[in-house]
C-alpha cells in the first residue's frame, strides 16, 4: 500500500486501534439473529456508500455498483452466521478486482495464529518458517514444505492474496487440514491446531474511555520490534539494509542513507515489504539519484498530478545499487524497484513482485452510538501510472535477475538471493551465512 501521512491516519487507526478493541462478534455463531442480519445490512450499505463516494474511478471500471450491492443485500437473507455476512460484504467489494479496495470486518475477541510464515515462490506456495513449540511444528510442518492445499483450497499465485484475506481477516480457523510436500518426498495430509488467545473486551463503552492502554502499548512495541529496520556492513565494500516497510520520516531516511555513503555497494532488501508512506518512498529515491525523478502520474477521481521525487542534491548514495524483491514486495517497494529499472540506476534481483500498486485510504466506520462495533473499508483513491505508460497493478515488477530459493534452501534457512547479490558487490557470502543475517522474529502471542 502507498499512502501519504495524511492519508495514513485512518489506516493506522483501523489496524492499530481495532486490533485491540475486541468485540464479542462471533464469526461462526449459527442461527443468525434478526439484529445481526440488520447490522450486516447497515454495514453493507455504509461500505457501499464509502466506496461510491471515494473510489478513484467514478465509473467503477464499467461495473454497476448498485446492482452488485443489491444482489449482496439479497444474499444476506440466506446468511446463517456473521462470518457469512462478512463474506457477502467482502465479495461485493472484491468485484472491483482492486488490490487496495476491500472490506475491513469487525475485530474478533479470539485471536488466531497459524504459527507459520508462507509465501509464493515462483508458482508454488512455500512454508518459509514454522514457529517453535507449536502444534504446527509438532505435527511435522517444516520450512521448505510446499503448501498445496488448505481445507480443499488449492493455493496459487493468482488466489494467494484472497486466501490470506479469507483466513486471516474474514474467517480465521482454529484447525487447518493441509496438503504439504517436503523436498524429495510425496505430498502428505496434516491436520493441526492454530494458536489462539482470548482477547479482552477493551472498549465496553465509547463514552467511558475504558481502554487498556498498557496492553495496547505492549502490542505496538512488539510490532515495532518485529518490523524494525536492520543492517549489516562489510566495511567499505557492502552495506545491506533490510527494509521491512516504508515507515520512516524523511529525516530518518537521510540518516540511514548517510551511513552508506562510503560504501561501494548498497543492497536494499525489500522482500516481504508491503509498502507504506509516500513521503518515505520519495525521500529514499531522492537520496539515491543525482537528479529529480518522475515516478509517473497519479490519477485521482478529479485530477491527475505528477509524482516527482526531488533529489537531495548532496550526501546521496552514488555507488552500485541492488534491490531484492519477492512476491510479498508490494506498492512502494514495487514503485522503487521499477523506477530503478526505468532509470537504469541499479539491478533488481529475486521473484516477480505482488502487483499491488495503488494509493488508498482506509475509512473507519462504526455501528451503534455509545457501545460500538468498529469496521471499515480500504478504498483506492488513486492509480499510479509509470513513466513507461504502464501500471504495475496485477502485473508487478519482473526482476532483472530471477533467482528463486528452492525448498531445500528454505529448509536449511539458506539465502541464495542475498548471496548472489553480495557476489555482485565482490563480497563472498555463503548462502547459509546470508540466511542467518536477519532471522525471523515471531510475536510472543497470537
Amino acid at each position: 500500500m502507498i499512502y501519504s501521512r495524511s492519508h495514513s491516519i485512518s489506516f493506522v487507526t483501523i489496524l492499530f486501534v481495532t486490533g485491540f478493541l475486541f468485540i464479542n462478534w462471533h464469526a461462526n455463531a449459527q442461527n443468525l439473529s434478526k439484529n445481526d442480519r440488520e447490522a450486516g445490512r447497515i454495514m453493507l450499505r455504509n461500505v457501499k456508500d464509502t466506496v461510491k463516494k471515494n473510489y478513484y474511478d467514478p465509473n467503477f471500471h464499467g461495473l454497476n455498483l448498485d446492482e452488485i450491492f443489491k444482489a449482496a443485500d439479497e444474499r444476506l437473507d440466506q446468511a446463517t452466521s456473521n462470518g457469512q455476512v462478512f463474506g457477502i460484504i467482502a465479495q461485493a467489494v472484491r468485484q472491483l478486482n482492486d488490490t487496495h479496495t476491500y472490506f475491513l470486518p469487525p475485530p474478533r475477541a479470539l485471536k488466531v495464529s497459524y504459527d507459520w510464515q508462507i509465501q509464493m515462490v515462483g508458482d508454488q506456495c512455500y512454508i518459509l518458517a514454522v514457529k517453535p513449540d507449536t502444534d504446527a511444528e509438532a505435527k511435522g510442518l517444516k520450512a521448505g514444505d510446499i503448501l498445496h492445499v488448505v481445507d480443499g483450497y488449492k493455493i496459487t499465485r493468482e488466489n494467494f492474496n484472497d486466501f490470506n484475506y479469507l483466513y486471516n481477516a474474514l474467517q480465521p480457523k482454529t484447525t487447518l487440514s493441509v496438503v504439504v510436500q517436503s523436498p524429495g518426498a510425496q505430498p502428505r495430509r496434516v491436520e493441526f491446531n492454530a494458536s489462539t488467545r482470548q482477547g479482552k473486551k477493551l472498549l465496553l463503552d465509547v463514552d467511558s474511555g475504558m481502554i487498556d492502554w498498557f496492553d495496547l502499548i505492549r502490542e505496538q512495541d512488539e510490532y515495532n520490534k518485529i518490523n524494525e529496520h536492520r543492517f549489516k556492513s562489510y566495511g567499505d565494500d557492502l552495506y545491506i539494509w533490510k527494509m521491512p516497510q516504508f515507515d520512516l520520516t524523511p529525516q530518518t531516511v537521510n540518516e540511514f542513507v548517510e551511513r552508506t555513503n562510503r560504501c561501494k555497494t548498497l543492497i536494499i532488501d525489500l522482500r516481504g515489504n508491503p509498502g507504506g508512506y509516500e513521503e518515505t518512498l520519495l525521500r529514499l529515491i531522492g537520496d539515491l539519484f543525482e537528479h529529480d525523478v518522475k515516478l509517473g502520474e497519479i490519477k485521482r477521481r478529479d485530477e491527475c498530478k505528477q509524482l516527482v521525487a526531488k533529489t537531495r542534491g548532496h550526501d546521496i548514495f552514488k555507488g552500485q545499487l541492488i534491490l531484492l524483491v519477492d512476491n510479498r514486495s508490494a506498492s512502494a517497494a514495487e514503485l522503487l524497484s521499477r523506477v530503478v529499472q526505468l532509470e537504469k540506476r541499479g539491478v533488481v534481483i529475486g521473484d516477480r513482485t505482488a502487483g499491488a500498486v495503488m494509493r488508498s485510504k482506509a475509512h473507519s466506520l462504526a455501528l451503534g452510538d455509545s457501545s460500538r462495533i468498529l469496521y471499515g473499508a480500504s478504498v483506492t483513491d488513486a492509480d499510479v501510472m509509470m513513466t513507461d505508460g504502464n501500471s504495475l497493478e496485477h502485473n508487478g515488477v519482473v526482476p532483472d535477475k530471477m533467482i528463486l530459493p528452492t525448498g531445500a534452501d528454505l529448509r536449511e534457512q539458506s539465502d541464495p538471493v542475498l548471496s548472489a547479490a553480495a557476489a555482485l558487490a565482490g563480497v563472498k557470502l555463503d548462502p547459509k551465512v546470508a540466511g542467518a543475517l536477519f532471522p525471523i522474529r515471531w510475536k510472543l502471542k497470537p
